[in-house]
């Protein structure tokens, strides 16, 4: 018999008011003690873990659905559409409008059913089949596949980021979030090695260009992984059937005890979540900062672009994409920290044509992903309860910085290149932005807890709640 089984059987032999005052006494009576409550929770987080990690998967997925056109641009995408001018730029961005337009109501809407189990991978199979559409598409038929691949593609990242809020506790956000946002960057590189493998090998095969192929083969790769992700991701903690009753009432006491007030009771059917959101300040001072970050990661959907000024072949050329995202995933896991690395990239790659030292720039411009990276946890840890604002929260600054992928579309228009150099600057003055905008945001943040701190003086109480992580 386990010493929980045993002290819970010792609970229910003592009267109810004796049982309520050791609760009083003990609050994680109810789970056997201290002791107890530390080996069920560690239980609880790797149960939760292994479920979350087909988030990473699916995040992959998304982002090579999203920026496959990048790569289908080397094998004859661009030709066979006919693109002229900043046709091509149109349809990168267009996919931006209905990623903005449904974030916010897509997490409003999580919110309210509780069943991400379901809600999230029905959102994949139907992103997956219209990428499998693109195809087949014209140019006005991609210009649609790409608007609603948008759309549909909006539930998926915010709605990740609040499941992740509702799961664990602001100083275990970090490394989830950490976890989850590589893989984007993964994608970059793993999207990069499928595109050389299928550009190089799947050319007229059964009457379709190659690039064609992509859009099928990685369409329907993401309905399959769709299907796994029903059975595995979990849903809210008051709602998963998967785990014991005691692992349940542990997760709820968790996240009560880390907002400083418990929220299960104001998850579903909150209709004040978007009005709390949005005449917060601090939603729009996140929302700006993440813009001006956005805009100066628009070299990503580019990528195979300006890894092609290096002169080789197009088949290396993807190739060569792989390495700097392949090291900035793990250098983002470690440290995700600077915006000023990538900076440096940028100043490199304006300097010189020298096709090392260009290389070299592009991976040190892939490290600016490891800032971005604690932003978003910033921003889960900024908005704790009630959910409903922090669904609408964490979708409205996720959504609204988007307006720096539509304008970050036309950053790179090909008369710039094969330097650039006003694509580089460009970048360059965004990220200073958006470092200016974060360390004037922290400041308000510290100000905001030393207010609390002086009341608690003043008063002589100890405020129940939570203090802003800087």
């Amino acid at each position: 018999m386990s010493s929980f089984q045993a002290n819970e059987k010792d609970l229910e032999k003592l009267p109810r008011e004796s049982q309520s005052e050791l609760n009083e006494q003990d609050p994680d009576a109810e789970f056997g003690g201290a002791e107890a409550r530390k080996v069920l929770e560690r239980k609880l987080l790797w149960k939760v873990d292994a479920r979350m990690s087909i988030l990473v998967f699916i995040y992959i997925l998304n982002y090579i659905d999203r920026n496959n056109a990048g790569a289908a641009r080397l094998r004859g995408f661009e030709a066979d559409l006919g693109l002229k001018g900043q046709e091509f730029a149109t349809l990168l961005s267009i996919l931006y409008v209905g990623y903005i337009i449904m974030q916010v109501p897509s997490n409003m809407f999580l919110n309210w059913i509780g069943r991400p189990s379901l809600y999230l991978p029905a959102c994949m199979v139907v992103w997956g089949v219209i990428s499998v559409l693109t195809a087949l598409s014209s140019f006005v038929g991609a210009l649609l596949t790409r608007f609603f691949l948008g759309f549909v593609e909006a539930a998926f990242f915010p709605g990740a980021l609040f499941l992740l809020s509702k799961w664990y506790k602001r100083n275990e956000l970090g490394l989830r979030t950490a976890i989850l946002y590589c893989g984007n960057i993964i994608s970059n590189a793993f999207g990069a090695l499928i595109a050389s493998g299928i550009l190089s090998g799947m050319q007229g095969k059964l009457g379709h260009a190659a690039w064609r192929w992509l859009f099928f083969i990685e369409g329907a790769l993401t309905i399959g992984v769709a299907v796994i992700a029903l059975f595995v991701l979990p849903d809210f903690p008051a709602t998963s059937r998967w785990l014991s009753p005691e692992e349940r009432a542990l997760a709820i006491r968790r996240m009560e005890e880390d907002a400083g007030v418990g929220d299960e009771g104001e998850t579903e059917g909150q209709g004040n979540g978007f009005w709390l959101a949005v005449t917060d300040i601090k939603t729009w001072w996140l929302a700006f900062a993440m813009t001006a970050f956005v805009v100066g990661l628009s070299f990503n959907a580019y990528f195979p672009t300006l890894s092609a000024t290096l002169g080789y072949s197009r088949t290396v050329s993807l190739l060569l994409c792989a390495p700097p995202f392949g090291f900035t995933a793990i250098v983002a896991f470690i440290v995700s920290r600077s915006f000023a690395v990538g900076i440096i990239g940028f100043v490199i790659a304006i300097s010189t044509m020298h096709t090392a030292a260009r290389y070299f720039s592009l991976f040190l411009m892939a490290q600016s992903y490891a800032g971005f990276i604690v932003l978003y946890a910033w921003i889960s840890n900024t908005f704790t309860r009630p959910p409903s604002k922090r669904a609408v929260a964490l979708a409205f600054v996720n959504a609204f910085s988007q307006l720096g992928n539509i304008s970050g579309s036309y950053v790179w228009p090909k008369p710039w290149g094969p330097t650039y150099r006003n694509s580089y600057a460009i970048c360059i003055s965004s990220f200073g932005a958006g470092i200016v905008l974060c360390y004037t945001f922290r400041l308000y943040l510290a100000r905001l807890n030393a207010k609390l701190d002086k009341e608690e003086e003043e008063r002589g109480i100890k405020v129940k709640g939570f203090r802003y992580l800087l």
